[in-house]
């Protein structure tokens, strides 16, 4: 099995139902504090952020700290798109002989090689005999502070 193996068996399709939460006005500043302002907003549907096709969308958690310099950790939920065609450089959701993993998809000269975002964990190149399928792109990642 490949770490940072995702936790769900079955993937959970994303729910087409609406989350609609209050969006404020002001920006939050991540350098220097700025003076208050209104926080009256519009209100925001998240799943209109989140998913951009509700019937090829699926929500994993993510198990194991390969995917950390690309800002996804353990216990993160990615959103991932299977309607979209994967490219070189996008994050990807694979299955390896069966086993589910979310690597940085590199294409180059007709090979396939998925990379972790941990130099810690080895690349995934797939041999004679093995099977890997690209089955979904990572779009977004949700994470949880303060647990």
């Amino acid at each position: 099995m490949y770490s940072n193996s995702l936790s769900a068996t079955q993937p959970l399709p994303a729910t087409a139902s609406a989350l609609v939460l209050p969006q404020a006005h002001c920006q939050v500043r991540a350098g220097f504090p700025s003076p208050a302002e209104d926080l009256g907003g519009e209100r925001l549907d998240i799943s209109r952020i989140l998913v951009e096709h509700p019937h090829a969308t699926y929500l994993l958690r993510v198990a194991g700290p390969s995917m950390q310099e690309h800002g996804i950790d353990d216990g993160d939920l990615i959103v991932v798109d299977r309607s979209i065609r994967a490219r070189h450089g996008h994050i990807v959701v694979a299955t390896v002989d069966g086993e589910f993993t979310v690597k940085f998809l590199h294409s180059a000269a007709g090979s396939i090689r998925l990379k972790a975002g941990n130099p810690t964990y080895p690349d995934i190149v797939p041999t004679d005999g093995q099977t890997l399928e690209i089955w979904g792109v990572v779009n977004s990642c949700i994470k949880r502070f303060n647990r």
